[in-house]
């Protein structure tokens, strides 16, 4: 196994772990300060939706690494490069929110790990 192979497994594992987090969010779980900006304990109802759709696109952004890296072998037509790109720039971006969060709790925990999400990201993007 090569480290690209390796790293997009990584991606795909906590892309799942934030959208499982996403799901807990939504069914109305305590832990909003850590997402969102930190402004809720309790996510509210039109955040709980928004927490919802974050994990289907959570997991799809799973499955795109793991297509463009050939960990899933199948007949799917999807513009990989483009979407690791897109996918690899909102994660730089989501980052420099999380590092400016007012949240301290969210600062603390999503800054390091998308972090290094996108460092991961990044790599297979550009190799």
């Amino acid at each position: 196994m090569d480290f690209i192979y390796i790293s997009s497994v990584i991606v795909a594992i906590l892309f799942v772990s934030v959208a499982v987090f996403q799901v807990i969010l939504s069914l109305g779980y305590p832990y909003g300060e850590f997402a969102m900006g930190g402004y809720y304990k309790v996510l509210p109802k039109k955040l709980r939706i928004v927490s919802a759709f974050n994990a289907v696109i959570l997991l799809f952004m799973g499955f795109v690494f793991l297509q463009h890296t050939n960990v899933l072998n199948g007949s799917y037509f999807l513009p990989t490069n483009i979407l690791v790109w897109v996918i690899t720039i909102f994660l730089g971006i989501n980052t420099i929110a999380n590092l400016i969060s007012q949240s301290k709790k969210e600062r603390l925990m999503m800054t390091p790990l998308s972090g290094f999400t996108f460092i991961l990201c990044l790599f297979i993007a550009l190799s």
